[in-house]
Formats: C-alpha cells, structure tokens, sequence
C-alpha cells in the first residue's frame, strides 16, 4: 500500500499546460511520468471553466478536481486533483478575510493508508516591512493570514486521521532552504517572524517531511526566480513543502522534487515537490 502526493505552483494552468517555451513538455506530460495520486495546484490564475478546459485530458482519464477561484480575476486560486472523488471538500480555514481569494482548500479523501485530510495552500508573499505604503500593506496582510491561519493549522495537527497540507507557503524556514541566504534576511519569505512562525509550527506537532527525509540536504530547491542565472545556478528556495501531522510523517518514505533538466524545459517557475507514503 502506498500513497504519492505531489505539490506544485503552477503559475497559470493555461500557461503550464500550453508550455511557454511550445515545445512538447508541460503539466500534462509531467502528470503522465510522475502519475502521483493527490495534486496539490496552487496560483491556477484562472476560473474554475478554464481550468477544467486545460485540465480535459486528464480530468477525462478519471481524474476529479476541486478547486477555489479568487473574487479577483486572473489572481491566486488552488486545487485538488484526485484519482477518487472527494468524501468532503471544505473552501478556506474560517476566515472572513481570506476564504475567499483562493488561497485554501480541503479535501477529505479514502484512500489506501486510510482517511487523509489534504489541503492545498497559496499563502501570501508579503513584503519587507518598509515605509513604502504598498509594502506596509503586503507586509500586515500576510501577518493576519499567518495569525488566523495558525489557529486553523493548530486545531487541523490533532484530527485522528491521515493529515497533509502541501502547497506554496511563501517561507523558507531555514538557511539551508535558500541558496543565497545571508542576501535574503532582509527578504519576504525568510523574515524572521516568519521563519519563527514556521517554528512554531513544527515544535506544535507539524512534520516537514521533506527535511525530515533528506536532513542534512541543501534545498532541495523548489523555485527559481526566471530572471538572471538563479535557475542554472540552483540558486533557488525551498518553499513549496508539505506539512503533516505525525501519523502521517511516520509514513513518509522518499521525497523528491521534479526540478526540470534545463531553463527551457521549465513549465513554472515552482518544481513538483512530490512524496511517497507507505
């Protein structure tokens, strides 16, 4: 019995599935190769009939899909693929806020290991807390996600089942999760109330299978900026990860991250973050 979950900002399905580089590489090929399980999709940048239109080959082999647009167009928006239909599907973590700018989304499945509970989350960049009004705006905003999403994730870690919330959380949470960290610790993502409250997270019963996995491991990366050499260079971040509770991480048996063979072959600026459970 094993169970394979695979995380990936994709950066615009319509984009990832057309492949802005048009050669015969993309989303749905690496579905076919990697052929995980449960696909966590985050920032789908598209409305729930566009995703489906770009989705139709693999929704028509079998697949089912979930998803949360955002009230704003073209913004945001996260997913689900399954091989099984849903047994619930549950939209945001309570918050007037933030349920609905498509930045989470549950689903309650069956499956071989038993009942799982998988989320996929889009959690905001946010912003060095500057004096620039936009900057000041970006860097509250994330502040109150993490504060009301804390609580949610709290409660969520001692549900008596199979628990995985996977997607982009917009953290790194330790040196050895960015290449050029000294050069970011002034940088959104690796802040260091940020990194406290992943911290947190962890010391409250949360795993980072993926570090847990491969400890001693720089990385492994998961997205490159696309300007510049960061990408040739491996100079990336790890901040596409999945979370579970313990009894799930005690499960969790190879990791790996589909890091594309070259710059050209990129279908998103995130690579899948895929991991195996038996």
């Amino acid at each position: 019995m094993s169970l394979s979950i695979a995380t990936v900002n994709v950066n615009g399905i319509r984009a990832a599935v057309k492949h802005r580089s048009e050669i015969n590489r993309g989303l749905i090929p690496w579905l076919a190769d990697a052929d995980p399980d449960v696909v966590l999709l985050q920032e789908i940048r598209a409305d729930e009939e566009q995703a489906r239109e770009a989705l139709a080959p693999v929704l028509a082999d079998g697949r089912h899909l979930v998803m949360l647009e955002s009230v704003k167009k073209g913004h945001a928006g996260v997913g689900v693929l399954t091989r099984e239909a849903p047994a619930a599907v549950r939209v945001g973590f309570g918050s007037a806020e933030f349920d609905e700018t498509g930045r989470y989304l549950e689903v309650d499945l069956d499956t071989d290991l038993g009942p799982l509970t998988v989320a996929s989350l889009y959690l905001p960049k946010g912003a060095a807390a500057t004096d620039d009004p936009k900057d000041v705006e970006k860097h509250d905003e994330k502040v109150r996600f993490l504060a009301e999403f804390g609580e949610h994730l709290a409660t969520l870690v001692r549900r008596r089942r199979h628990v995985a919330v996977g997607g982009d959380w917009n953290i790194a949470h330790a040196e050895a999760d960015i290449k050029n960290w000294k050069g970011n610790r002034k940088s959104p993502g690796f802040l260091p109330h940020e990194r406290a409250w992943v911290g947190g997270l962890l010391d409250g019963g949360w795993h980072d299978v993926i570090r847990e996995l491969y400890p001693d491991e720089a990385g492994p990366y998961s997205w490159w900026s696309w300007r510049g050499k960061a990408f040739d260079n491996d100079s990336g971040w790890r901040i596409d990860y999945q979370l579970t509770n313990g009894a799930l991480a005690q499960r969790a048996v190879k990791g790996e991250v589909g890091r594309a063979a070259a710059y050209d072959l990129r279908w998103s600026d995130h690579a899948p973050v895929t991991v195996k459970y038996e």
